[in-house]
């Protein structure tokens, strides 16, 4: 399983989001896995890559679903506070979204009718 914010639903399907960074202490996914998001459905895992913070760009944020490297880290840091990362490597995960995986309307949703 791999979380992501509901916001970045829309860019995930569209293709307009497919990369996601994580602060982690080890890898958690690996090229290849299929995963699903909570909400969305089912990503296949591309790469996975360990990168430095300092390295990142605005094609960086722009493949993440932000419109400029600031707003990115502005993000980076509400989700992972500084004082938070010590230990952790920052890894940046590459996907693509599998269509027609989305998830089952819940039982107690009511149906349209056409």
């Amino acid at each position: 399983m791999l979380l992501m914010k509901k916001r970045f639903f829309g860019d995930i399907r569209s293709g307009g989001k497919t990369t996601t960074l994580r602060f982690w202490r080890r890898r958690h996914v690996r090229p290849g896995g299929l995963h699903t998001v909570p909400g969305l459905g089912k990503v296949r895992i591309e790469t996975v890559e360990a990168i430095d913070g300092n390295d990142l760009t605005e094609a960086d944020a722009h493949a993440d679903g932000f419109d400029s490297l600031d707003a990115l880290m502005r993000t980076l840091d509400e989700i992972y506070p500084p004082d938070e990362r010590a230990g952790r490597n920052l890894y940046r995960i590459r996907f693509s979204y599998v269509p027609g995986e989305e998830p089952h309307r819940p039982a107690d949703q009511p149906v349209r009718a056409p």
